[in-house]
């Protein structure tokens, strides 16, 4: 590691004693990018804290409008701490805190403090094994079914709370960067660099040249989504070069029915809709880490098993009741997606409606399932309504019905109990809508790292044998693959007897492709299975890595882009339940070019297509299926309510650069960047 000092001469401490030496590094640094790699080292593996803001608060961190910058020192255990907070002759710090010790109350030291520039976190292995989520305690408090207004006694999770070992640390607001180091090679550097130049010696402080981070990650939004949508008002009415200072967090829904239905139409009063649901979005404490395995894949992937299995029987298209899956996205921002589903029915944009929703099921954490228990979750005040509660009654004797010879048993929440956080809860604000929310848990989440980094694929138990290759890695059928496929059995029958179907046993969901989907969207999206069946134009999403699940930010007025979550969904779905139709690429991509008398029912994808035997081209194809995509962006953008509490007020702020880089400073003096212009 080749490193020289940055800055100024000053302080009395022994070391780099030349200023004019500091002087030429300084301005060879302003010249030339080359020389910069000599000085500095990039954090090239990192994850910020970034701000976030609603109708009335912001949260999250920022840096100072340049950066902040500090000399290092590493917190390993709580002893630790006094030197940073207090005895230390060295401030400010740059804390690189180890896994275990983030927590809320070493952050809210950190930020009482004046002696804290920055926080590097280093990525506990294993995960702390007492849990970690740093989300609340009654997530989506408010703006769910039970409010102060409505459901008064079941409000801010006062029977049952869902959530206890949520932190809220997410929701504070830090005035100081905070990033989490993801590659274990740049931590050791760090940490080497530390070892080499700051650790006391003999009780007595370091002496410089010391070893220092500079994070950068200045926020332009503050106070609040009201404060930041009116700046950029101001600014689009007002400037010529406008610049935002903040977007609304959205993104797509995705929904699918059996038979097909005119998107630009409307379902007949008479007709009726069996709704299965699953959110698409998760998050944790840095941006755009999401893995959210147990949160969010464990539903979304069974619910594409059921759908592919219902699809498959062959008296699908002539079942009485239609079904639509459903893929709701920014729920974890206070119900985005599902909120905005609800009010375009309500206001006939879209195809269904309020009324023709026959009834409701929900998947909401499925893989931690303890003794093979799914509980039912109900809502005791639709309940309360007789005729409500029969069909709730009816609906969980099929899902009983349903799980007979599959390992899933089956149990009834007490029914004075809430539901727990979901989508559900949104519909049930509009209207009285039979249903039931399937989860893992009888009370409090069995998910440790709920809405956390931790939340990946080893904590639902998917366990691959070492020496596996990716072929082999991507068909090997793990514990949660075969523990899923049971639940997605049980869902998918449940469905099916809720449209009208009368053989129930020719339901099966088919383990590869379970398998096949865990492996995709949770440990590698970049395989063979998504490579032939995605959108060439989507190919730049495939990694050799984890998908992450934070739904994005949109600028107002223009449309969102499919995240790479987003648009693995599109693929699988359409993969799953569509039909390979001859089309050619130009007629596949403008349906209205084609000759298909029924194309305003379908969707089309042109994809990649497997490769062709022994060389590295591609057989493309055209797929026909029924899923569409639906804009999921909170209503209270489109009423300009930027204060609401109906709807979710969720903004990102805007930033001009996320990055950090470590570098020897020779005094206390030089940890303050000299403009390059008073140099040169």
């Amino acid at each position: 590691m080749n490193m020289a000092a940055a800055g100024e001469k000053g302080g009395s401490r022994p070391g780099w004693r030349s200023l004019g030496l500091c002087l030429v590094l300084l301005a060879a640094l302003c010249r030339g990018s080359s020389v910069e790699r000599k000085i500095y080292v990039k954090l090239n593996s990192t994850a910020p804290c970034v701000r976030l803001l609603n109708a009335t608060h912001q949260i999250g961190c920022q840096s100072s409008r340049n950066g902040d910058t500090g000399v290092i020192h590493v917190v390993e255990k709580e002893d630790d701490l006094s030197w940073v907070l207090e005895s230390g002759p060295d401030p400010p710090y740059m804390v690189l805190l180890e896994g275990h010790l983030f927590t809320r109350d070493t952050m809210l030291k950190f930020k009482e403090s004046t002696r804290i520039s920055g926080i590097a976190v280093m990525y506990a292995k294993p995960p702390p094994p007492e849990g970690f989520s740093p989300d609340l305690p009654c997530p989506n408090d408010g703006f769910g079914l039970y409010t102060d207004q409505r459901g008064a006694q079941y409000s801010h999770c006062n029977k049952t709370l869902w959530n206890p070992l949520g932190s809220g640390m997410s929701y504070e607001d830090f005035q100081f960067p905070v990033f989490l180091l993801q590659d274990e090679n740049e931590t050791e550097v760090i940490k080497q660099c530390y070892r080499d130049h700051n650790v006391p010696g003999n009780g007595s402080a370091p002496q410089y040249p010391l070893c220092a981070m500079q994070l950068v990650s200045a926020m332009h939004a503050v106070t609040s989504t009201v404060t930041c949508m009116r700046r950029n008002s101001i600014q689009m009415s007002f400037s010529i070069n406008p610049e935002a200072v903040c977007d609304s967090l959205a993104g797509y829904n995705v929904w699918s029915t059996v038979r097909p239905v005119n998107s630009s139409g409307f379902l007949a009063p008479e007709e009726q809709v069996v709704v299965s649901a699953a959110r698409l979005d998760g998050r944790s404490f840095f941006w755009n880490l999401a893995p959210a395995a147990e949160s969010t894949v464990s539903s979304l992937v069974t619910q594409l098993a059921a759908a592919e299995a219902i699809h498959k029987a062959p008296d699908s298209q002539d079942l009485p009741r239609n079904i639509m899956f459903t893929f709701f996205q920014g729920e974890v921002f206070d119900y985005i997606g599902s909120s905005r589903m609800v009010y375009d029915m309500e206001k006939g944009r879209f195809p269904v409606r309020l009324q023709n929703i026959h009834t409701f099921v929900e998947l909401s954490q499925v893989a931690l399932r303890e003794d093979s228990s799914l509980w039912i979750h109900t809502d005791p005040i639709s309940r309360s309504n007789d005729s409500v509660n029969v069909e709730v009654e009816q609906l969980i004797d099929v899902l009983k019905n349903s799980s007979k010879d599959t390992n899933v048993t089956l149990q009834e929440v007490d029914q004075s109990q809430a539901l727990p956080p979901a989508s559900f809860q949104r519909f049930l604000r509009a209207r009285n809508i039979p249903g039931i929310v399937l989860t893992d848990h009888n009370a409090t989440y069995r998910n440790k790292y709920y809405n956390s980094m931790y939340d990946t694929s080893a904590s639902i138990n998917m366990n691959y044998p070492s020496g596996l290759s990716k072929e082999e890695a991507l068909n090997y059928v793990t514990e949660a693959a075969q523990s899923l496929t049971d639940v997605a059995t049980l869902l998918a029958r449940t469905l099916y007897q809720q449209a009208g179907g009368k053989d129930p046993a020719q339901i099966k969901v088919d383990e590869k492709s379970v398998t096949r989907m865990l492996y995709g969207f949770l440990v590698m999206s970049n395989n063979s299975w998504f490579q032939s069946i995605i959108r060439s134009d989507w190919k730049g999403h495939l990694e050799d890595k984890p998908p992450q699940y934070y739904v994005t930010a949109t600028s107002l007025g223009s449309k969102p882009t499919p995240n790479p979550p987003t648009s693995f969904l599109i693929s699988v779905l359409a993969n799953l339940t569509g039909q390979v139709v001859n089309y050619t690429k130009e007629e596949c991509q403008s349906p209205d070019k084609a000759t298909d008398p029924q194309r305003e029912l379908y969707e089309y994808i042109w994809v990649q297509g497997p490769l062709d035997n022994n060389t590295t081209t591609r057989s493309p194809y055209c797929v026909r299926s029924t899923l569409r995509s639906h804009l999921a962006e909170s209503p209270a953008f489109e009423l300009n309510e930027w204060d609401s509490t109906e709807y979710s007020t969720w903004t990102e702020s805007r930033w001009k650069e996320i990055r950090g880089r470590i570098f020897l400073v020779p005094s206390h003096q030089l940890e303050v960047s000299v403009p390059c212009s008073h140099l040169l």
